[in-house]
């Protein structure tokens, strides 16, 4: 169960600052932030009590998180929520899930916010695609003109400013799959990276670091994100949080990372997601208040937009946006396909293939409101030029095309790839690296990005579907990819001390 926030007037008026781009307030500590924002003991205690009534256990409160935890047989919690508790088909195997809305008593309405983990049915999907190269052809780098790309040649491409860094942590979400050390050390060395970063895992809801050993499976996407920004961040902490693929899990995941007092994250990288319309309004609420939590404390949060182009690979012919990429309050990151000649970028374009169906997800949200920092945007979609008027998705963009992936190892084994998995932690790389320069995080920057245009390489050619780029913010790349010397020296600028 998720429970308010126990003043969140006061934590709504913070974020309406943050949003209008005034740094000037600083961030919050993460002990702060606890203090002043977590659940009122009264909830919990009445949250407990309820629990007893109907013979559930609470097996773990977090009042920070404002999370609590309870564990009981079906029959007890169809008692206690009003719900049927039953076992479906899934195309990826059965599952739990309910029948029937979800019911509290009155004495609790003003408490919870959100009951989750009654259904266990997979929620999130990674953003990765793979290039379409032959069997055993090993990758090549593209700085002069090849088909692919390591990370640091990416980071070099957009012009990331030097650096490695040092003293931050970067946390990624991670919702299944694993990885081997002695194969990051590998991939690492062969970019003559050393030392290797510091990689801790965190399990979280019993889940754990578990590689499949298929190339073709979850690992990629957990090798990729971590190769990704073990490249341009090296001398950062990674911090790998292991989750079910569940909405609770998932949420517990985030949960655990932004109030991390241990490892510290400054910023998160996440590259798992789905279509809102495959989410619950409760589940949706529930993440973007620990997405606020994260804004408050200065940690940037990067989601991948999808690789599902304007539908996001929802089946009922209407335009949808990747949830938690479409939270006002994360950065989302679409995708881009990008040619290099001669050490320099000669071409980029809004990623879509036509071949595989893949292209970069965005459009706008049927459920988060225009923020105030996307006012006045327009949309060009079908041909037509028209007012957005719901939070639009990307914010930014970055190379994402398999066809000119990222050279990766998986599982022993060389691959190239893509999606906007990709772009998160690539972003999370940079921000990294303007962090440690800065000496403090940047924190929310999205204000700052729409305020500063040439923070940003404007990307006016492609499209996703039903969206077209076009000159300044679209949905298709957002604002655009990076331009690295002039984000980080924006950035740096409005860093907020404290």
């Amino acid at each position: 169960m998720v429970l308010r926030h126990g003043a969140a007037d006061v934590l709504g008026d913070r974020m309406r600052t943050l949003a209008s781009g005034d740094c000037s307030a600083g961030h919050l500590g993460r002990e702060d932030f606890a203090a002043r924002f977590g659940a009122r003991q009264a909830d919990i205690d009445a949250v407990a009590g309820f629990a007893a009534a109907h013979g559930l256990a609470v097996v773990e409160a977090q009042a920070a998180r404002r999370t609590i935890v309870l564990s009981g047989t079906v029959a007890a919690f169809d008692d206690a929520f009003g719900v049927t508790l039953q076992r479906f088909e899934h195309p990826a195997g059965s599952y739990r899930g309910r029948t029937g809305p979800v019911h509290l008593p009155d004495s609790l309405t003003d408490a919870v916010e959100a009951v989750l983990g009654l259904d266990n049915r997979p929620v999130a999907r990674p953003h990765i695609s793979r290039q379409r190269q032959a069997a055993g052809t090993p990758p090549r780098d593209g700085a002069g003109g090849e088909a692919s790309f390591s990370p640091t040649v990416l980071a070099s491409l957009y012009g990331f400013p030097a650096g490695d860094g040092r003293g931050e942590c970067v946390g990624l979400i991670e919702l299944g799959g694993g990885f081997e050390a002695a194969d990051l050390q590998a991939y690492l060395a062969g970019l003559g990276i050393s030392p290797w970063p510091d990689i801790i895992t965190v399990p979280v809801d019993h889940a754990e670091n578990l590689p499949t050993g298929d190339p073709s499976g979850p690992d990629g996407e957990v090798m990729l994100d971590i190769e990704v920004v073990g490249a341009i961040a090296p001398a950062a902490r990674i911090a790998v949080y292991f989750a079910p693929n569940t909405d609770a899990g998932f949420l517990d995941a985030l949960g655990t990372a932004v109030h991390d007092t241990v490892n510290r994250p400054s910023v998160i990288s996440i590259s798992w997601g789905g279509p809102e319309c495959d989410w619950t309004p409760q589940a949706m609420t529930a993440f973007d208040q620990a997405l606020q939590a994260a804004a408050a404390m200065g940690i940037t949060v990067c989601v991948a937009a999808g690789d599902n182009g304007s539908c996001d690979g929802a089946t009922d012919g209407a335009d949808h946006v990747d949830f938690p990429a479409s939270s006002p309050h994360v950065l989302a990151c679409g995708g881009t396909s990008v040619t290099a000649a001669n050490l320099a970028i000669s071409g980029e374009t809004g990623w879509n293939d036509g071949a595989t169906g893949g292209a970069g997800g965005g459009g706008m949200s049927n459920f988060f409101a225009l923020p105030a920092w996307q006012a006045g945007l327009s949309v060009v979609k079908g041909g037509r030029t028209g007012p957005l008027t719901m939070r639009g998705v990307p914010d930014v963009s970055g190379n994402a095309d398999p066809e000119t992936g990222y050279n990766v190892r998986i599982d022993g084994t060389a691959a190239v790839l893509g999606g906007t998995s990709a772009v998160a932690p690539l972003w999370a790389g940079l921000i990294a690296r303007v962090n440690a320069i800065a000496g403090r995080p940047v924190g929310f920057i999205n204000p700052l990005l729409y305020r500063a245009t040439t923070a940003t390489r404007d990307i006016i050619q492609g499209g996703n579907g039903d969206y077209a780029a076009s000159p300044g913010w679209d949905a298709c790349t957002g604002l655009g990819s990076p331009n690295g010397a002039a984000t980080a020296s924006v950035l740096q600028a409005a860093a907020p001390v404290g």
